[in-house]
């Protein structure tokens, strides 16, 4: 979810899954139910979030944070950038931050299994001086909003320069080492990136260590998995051959057994959470469309890039399994997008959680907001405010939408979005 780029393989699936809308969700075999509220928590006060990628210091650390020469100096640039932006968000209403822990193979937390995260101090495994995520939890509680650390669970480096491999290697010397360096069975290239092949059990019970150690010793409030399960291009897909023949056996296909091992994940992760802390609400970020209508009839009436055919996730099954306390699909296009309508997207989740315990929550392409494009000219339409209120009313007028998310943070800072920045302080601000 760096970019929340959409893929464009090609789609996969000549046998439709036959489901019907109407048939009821099975119980719950994970999440109580209903969702354990904290004392003090409005269960119904609507979630107004915002994702604050560290990847590539997308929205933070500053990048020139990381080029002082003095330790010191980079501490109280780090700390003081965060500082304002928590202001910044407190004062447009913002509730909750989805905080980017586990940009890749590293950590923003004092962790025993990741090194350090090289996007605090310019170095794999080298210690910033202090623990981004306690301090960002002091910060934000201390304004009374929420924080999700947010992971992406597979991907393990954002490109596979031949710098990168060294860095990755570096940290033999270290503990913890880089998993890179310490499973490299593990390890296969997809979409230009090193990633962890996720037909691997032991890759499943690895990243399960990893959320649950941040549930174990940080007061989150929630996890989040973004939407980078299977992640391949067309010119760099994910080998697992090998680990079909070993692992796939009474599949009917590939697909239905990479599925499968999305699910496994989830099923995973949530039971995992909810045995630590039940109190920690368990949600994913997935692309906006599930399935399209023309591949299965339960699907969307859409012509986009599929979860389930594209990164093998089912995730209109998870909701009806109880598996999620929430579930933000990326609803990264206007009203007038045909392929892929705003409101026809919305309406569709809406109605997948209706009969379920699941949050909806709405991710809201913010980054699009005063962007010129030739496909979706309401984005600058009077900077953009009329798209975004029309979106907004939507989500506040559909009793099974519980909110919006915001992607991304820094662009509440950039000057295409003024007209939209202040439009949501009269709106959500206090």
């Amino acid at each position: 979810m760096s970019l929340h780029v959409k893929r464009i393989g090609a789609l996969i699936g000549c046998a439709l899954l036959l489901v019907s809308c109407s048939s009821k969700p099975p119980k719950s075999l994970v999440t109580p139910l209903p969702p354990v509220s904290k004392p003090g928590q409005q269960a119904n006060e609507p979630m107004r979030g915002i994702w604050l990628a560290t990847v590539s210091r997308l929205d933070w650390p500053p990048v020139a944070s990381v080029n002082v020469s003095s330790a010191d100096r980079r501490i109280d640039m780090q700390k003081q950038a965060l500082k304002d932006k928590l202001d910044k968000l407190k004062s447009l209403g913002i509730n909750t931050v989805f905080f980017q822990v586990k940009p890749d193979s590293t950590a923003l937390w004092s962790s025993k299994i990741l090194p350090w995260s090289d996007m605090m101090t310019g170095n794999i495994g080298e210690y910033p001086g202090y623990d981004p995520l306690q301090f960002m939890l002091d910060e934000a509680h201390k304004r009374g909003m929420k924080v999700h650390a947010w992971f992406n669970p597979y991907r393990v480096s954002t490109n596979t320069k031949p710098s990168t491999v060294t860095a990755l290697n570096r940290t033999a010397s270290q503990s913890p080492t880089s998993v890179f360096v310490q499973h490299p069975d593990w390890i296969r290239t997809a979409g230009d990136r090193f990633v962890l092949d996720p037909g691997i059990p032991a890759v499943r019970d690895w990243i399960t260590a990893v959320v649950t150690e941040v549930v174990a010793n940080y007061a989150i409030d929630g996890v989040q998995f973004d939407d980078y399960f299977y992640t391949e291009t067309p010119g760099s897909a994910l080998n697992d051959s090998q680990t079909f023949r070993q692992y796939g056996q009474g599949f009917a296909s590939k697909a239905d057994w990479r599925r499968h091992n999305t699910q496994q994940l989830i099923a995973q992760v949530s039971k995992a959470i909810k045995q630590q802390k039940p109190d920690v609400a368990f949600g994913v970020s997935p692309a906006g469309v599930w399935r399209n209508r023309s591949f299965d009839p339960a699907g969307s009436d859409t012509r986009g890039a599929a979860a389930y055919d594209e990164s093998y996730a089912d995730t209109r099954l998870w909701v009806q399994q109880g598996l999620l306390d929430y579930i933000a699909p990326q609803i990264y296009w206007p009203f007038s997008r045909s392929a892929a309508r705003y409101d026809v997207l919305t309406k569709w989740w809406a109605d997948v959680v209706k009969p379920t315990h699941t949050r909806l929550y709405i991710g809201i392409a913010f980054y699009k907001v005063g962007e010129p494009s030739r496909n979706e000219p309401d984005w600058t339409v009077n900077g953009g405010v009329p798209e975004l209120k029309k979106q907004l009313d939507l989500n506040e007028s559909l009793p099974n939408v519980s909110g919006t998310i915001l992607f991304r943070e820094d662009y509440l800072n950039q000057p295409q979005t003024q007209d939209a920045v202040s439009y949501l302080r009269t709106r959500w601000g206090s």
